[in-house]
């Protein structure tokens, strides 16, 4: 019982008979006691000891895990690319059946058959008026086909008429196409160059023709000095600023084309003459019919 009670004063310090309930003595004898307690205390210690090496086995797994290499995704196919865009628009049409091959391009466009707008001889005021009346006459939806054939005028007239076709085609998002017949000279081709290069369209044997601006123009020096230095600024102005129009529209002629415009800087000086079929190979137009 000595050495009972001396293991226990070791394993408890302090007064062992204030730290044991009354009611447990009183109920158990001295040397039964010391043994309940002594297993009390190893259960705690056996269950602590467990806590513990379960955390540390724990913390041991996720390092593991954290460590161990990822399974790689599975490859999956690349999804088949989408066809690329046609680089001009379909032919024009009104159903979607295919048409008989008689061996010409008519038949692909039906609607140029009959344009709403026919326009020919010089580009100059009367013309811009049968233009305006033609227009005013014409359906207010759907596709709009205006034809030309000219040997040339007016370069701002065509402007004119080239800028309400753009007005038009902006504010409305109407379809509007372009068809040259027989010669499409000088101020003609000006106004071609106000349609995109996918809504021209030429008859067979139909020419453009791209030159520089021309002019005549006879300056007579006449009075004080000063006065002859400023008229002669006031043309030479009026020559480059022109110059600047030309090129604004010799770009615009060659927009979405595979024409380059060094190129026409250089052949435009000696009257560039293009044949329907070479205008359709450079892309200034999208078919000839």
């Amino acid at each position: 019982m000595a050495d009972q009670e001396t293991l226990l004063e070791r394993l408890i310090p302090g007064d062992l008979e204030h730290q044991i309930p009354a009611a447990i003595q009183k109920a158990l004898p001295g040397g039964f006691r010391n043994r309940l307690l002594q297993v009390g205390l190893g259960l705690l210690i056996s269950l602590g000891l467990a806590f513990v090496v379960r955390r540390w086995v724990e913390r041991r797994e996720a390092r593991h895990r954290a460590l161990a290499p990822r399974p790689v995704a599975p490859v999956l196919p690349r999804a088949p690319e989408p066809d690329a865009p046609a680089a001009v628009t379909a032919p024009v049409t009104e159903h979607h059946e295919p048409l008989p091959d008689d061996g010409t391009q008519a038949t692909r466009y039906p609607l140029l058959a009959q344009p709403h707008v026919a326009l020919s001889g010089p580009v100059d005021q009367a013309m811009y008026a049968s233009f305006r009346e033609q227009l005013a006459a014409a359906p207010k939806q759907g596709t709009l086909v205006i034809s030309l054939s000219t040997l040339g005028g007016d370069p701002e007239v065509a402007r004119l008429m080239g800028d309400e076709i753009r007005l038009m085609r902006e504010y409305s998002g109407r379809e509007i196409l372009f068809l040259g017949k027989v010669a499409v000279y000088s101020a003609g081709a000006t106004f071609m160059s106000a349609f995109p290069a996918d809504k021209r369209f030429l008859t067979r044997g139909t020419r453009l023709m791209i030159h520089e601006r021309q002019i005549r123009s006879t300056i007579e020096l006449s009075g004080p000095l000063k006065m002859q230095v400023a008229s002669l600024k006031a043309k030479l102005h009026e020559i480059e600023e022109s110059v600047r129009i030309e090129e604004e529209g010799f770009r615009d002629i060659i927009a979405g084309s595979r024409v380059r415009f060094e190129e026409v800087q250089e052949r435009a000086p000696a009257n560039w003459y293009i044949e329907a079929e070479e205008a359709r190979s450079l892309g200034l137009v999208l078919d000839i019919i």
